[in-house]
């Protein structure tokens, strides 16, 4: 039966779930912004630990910071709290974990997204702009005015990963594509601010832009409220020059309010989701049939990575530190494709992402990284 009890850690509460027969074994998550019901980057690494734990037993005790100078603080506390790993979500963390690692040799410590220092310690980093390519391959071949948008959270190394990629993917697919990056912040309050995120959205849609390819943790959101907003364009809003393409989905059935919205000389708009598969999202009319708005999401599974190296310390395996390397020859990138968006992709189209990605993995074709 799982424990659900709270701990005070620093100025935040802690949530403890786990089993009370096996708590020896304690995994600790110092989260970033956004948290672990993002739906996305936060949320996938706590999803990977629930399963590590669900497997080996043990407990798990979170640190959850609510604003931007809160990133790190709770580390030391759950070294304090006997955590046999912790892990720091995203690159805000690495100075708090490199600093408790010296401390603290007999724990493991984990960075998800940069690399920390120690013979404890591992980062667990993505090759983001390998899944990005295929995303902007994607959204080169499918959208309706040659006009595609890309949103970060802040303007970061990680970040400008899955920019490159996407850009590099859309030029792939079509060359007279034009791709606009737009940033939400400075600091990484950039990753929690969806109001901010939704203001960008809205300008992209101005500009004739159909397809928004966000990378912006919790923010996304703000995003996907504006595509729900505005489902389409519409022939006669449209920047003064700029004329539709065909349109690629015709044939894809529409609800009658969207129907009714689109009336009239128009194209769809969508967004395209990140790290966890947040296709079901654009499901603005709550049947799957129709057309949705989210054209896909690019997997990062962090939830694999995690649950891979918490398994292994929990089952004492050896412990192997340094950087460990994820993209799509392993499994950490992808591309999302089930019943919501299945309708969205031709098979042809599909076809051609397989074998873009066999060459990518095979070494023929070189994705840019920044």
């Amino acid at each position: 039966m799982k424990r659900i009890s709270s701990w005070p850690l620093a100025f935040t509460p802690v949530l403890l779930l786990g089993t009370a027969h096996a708590a020896a074994f304690t995994v600790g998550i110092g989260f970033d912004l956004g948290g672990r019901q993002d739906q996305g980057f936060n949320q996938s690494v706590y999803q990977g630990v629930q399963r590590a734990v669900a497997d080996t037993g043990g407990e798990v005790r979170v640190f959850e910071p609510r604003q931007l100078g809160e990133v790190g603080a709770g580390i030391p506390g759950l070294v304090r709290s006997g955590s046999r790993v912790v892990i720091g979500v995203g690159f805000a963390n690495n100075a708090a974990i490199t600093a408790a690692a010296a401390g603290a040799p007999d724990t493991r410590f984990i960075v998800v997204d940069d690399l920390p220092k120690g013979p404890n310690t591992v980062g667990l980093r993505f090759r983001e702009h390998e899944g990005s390519f295929l995303a902007g391959y994607l959204a080169g071949k499918q959208s309706a005015t040659g006009r595609v948008g890309f949103i970060g959270g802040t303007d970061l190394p990680v970040i400008r990963r899955f920019q490159a990629g996407f850009e590099a993917g859309v030029a792939f697919g079509c060359p007279e594509c034009r791709v606009t990056g737009l940033y939400v912040d400075s600091t990484s309050q950039g990753f929690s601010n969806p109001a901010a995120a939704r203001q960008l959205a809205a300008t992209l849609l101005r500009s004739g832009t159909d397809i928004i390819y966000t990378a912006a943790g919790a923010s996304g959101q703000g995003v996907i409220d504006q595509i729900r907003a505005q489902p389409c364009l519409k022939a006669a809003a449209l920047p003064r020059g700029l004329k539709f393409r065909a349109d690629p989905y015709a044939g894809v059935p529409r609800s009658a309010a969207e129907q009714k919205a689109c009336a009239g000389e128009s194209r769809p708009t969508f967004f395209i989701g990140v790290d966890t598969n947040q296709n079901r999202l654009g499901d603005f009319d709550g049947n799957p049939q129709t057309l949705n708005h989210g054209l896909t999401s690019m997997l990062k599974r962090v939830d694999n990575a995690v649950y891979t190296v918490v398994k292994d310390v929990a089952e004492g395996r050896p412990w192997r530190s340094g950087d460990r390397s994820f993209g799509l020859s392993n499994g950490g990138v992808g591309l999302a494709v089930d019943r919501y968006n299945q309708a969205l992709i031709p098979p042809v189209l599909q076809a051609n992402l397989d074998k873009i990605q066999a060459l990518i993995v095979g070494g023929t074709l070189q994705v840019p990284s920044r």
